[in-house]
């Protein structure tokens, strides 16, 4: 088996709001990958005395120990678990009910000599490679498909869409959203390989269009993970001035990419 994991901070003046966990048994059967991607904080505040790399340590932290430790658990019970237990370290400090509160985007799998399960949530991607080469993503789309005024920074109409009913989904302090979560199952045979992928990473083909999903995950098979954000990085620098792909987002996002051959 052959794992690769790289998480790069978007401004080296900030701390990296992305998580990444590989979880490989003592016991040798089977694995998890755990991708994270903290959502950055208007500067309004989140109710929360706890910065967003708490958070997504706290969360990635309880995702990983419980996806190899509790075989018996589904992935969406599994975020569920760690939802909650993070919530309870930080709920008697912290206004919870907030829609800022710290929260993040989920990626996690769990392979064992039988079968691969998944479960993505909000706008970080997961690739599935098959023996045959297909890549198939597994994405959460319900963030691209609503209106660009929607999510603005601080926006009143951001607080109507953010984990509610037709917006989108975040894991924040309400464990019930990993109902809301992309998941699925495979056969282990049908996937050979697989990578997680933080929004940071995707828009090498989202953002910047240099290739599809297959193009991006032969990239890293090929040349590595950190390949993938140097590109990344390059195209955000050239662009910086011009913002013809980025329009007003920030130049650069933290960038996590995690690899595995199974």
């Amino acid at each position: 088996m052959r794992t690769e994991a790289i998480s790069e901070p978007g401004d080296t003046f900030r701390p990296n709001e992305d998580f990444a966990g590989i979880g490989l048994p003592a016991s040798g059967q089977g694995g998890c990958v755990v991708a994270l991607d903290g959502v950055t904080p208007p500067e309004s505040g989140t109710g929360c005395v706890h910065s967003v790399p708490w958070f997504t340590a706290r969360l990635g932290g309880a995702l990983t120990e419980l996806t190899v430790s509790s075989r018996d658990l589904t992935l969406p019970e599994i975020l569920f678990q760690a939802i909650a237990r993070t919530a309870e370290a930080h709920a008697e400090t912290c206004d919870l009910s907030h829609p800022r509160t710290p929260q993040a985007t989920v990626v996690l799998t769990r392979w064992s000599t039988a079968t691969l399960d998944y479960l993505v949530l909000s706008d970080s991607a997961l690739l599935l490679e098959s023996p045959d080469g297909t890549v198939t993503p597994v994405l959460d789309d319900r963030l691209s498909r609503l209106p660009r005024a929607c999510l603005a920074s601080d926006a009143i109409a951001d607080a109507t869409v953010r984990n509610k009913e037709g917006g989108f989904f975040t894991a924040a302090a309400d464990p019930s959203v990993a109902a809301r979560a992309v998941t699925g199952s495979l056969p282990r045979s049908e996937v050979r390989a697989l990578a997680a992928l933080t929004d940071g990473a995707t828009r090498w083909v989202e953002k910047f269009h240099e290739g599809n999903w297959t193009d991006c995950f032969a990239l890293v098979r090929k040349e590595g993970a950190r390949a993938l954000i140097d590109r990344v990085r390059a195209l955000e620098a050239a662009d910086r001035e011009e913002r013809a792909f980025l329009r007003r987002s920030k130049t650069h996002d933290d960038a996590t990419v995690v690899y595995a051959e199974l």
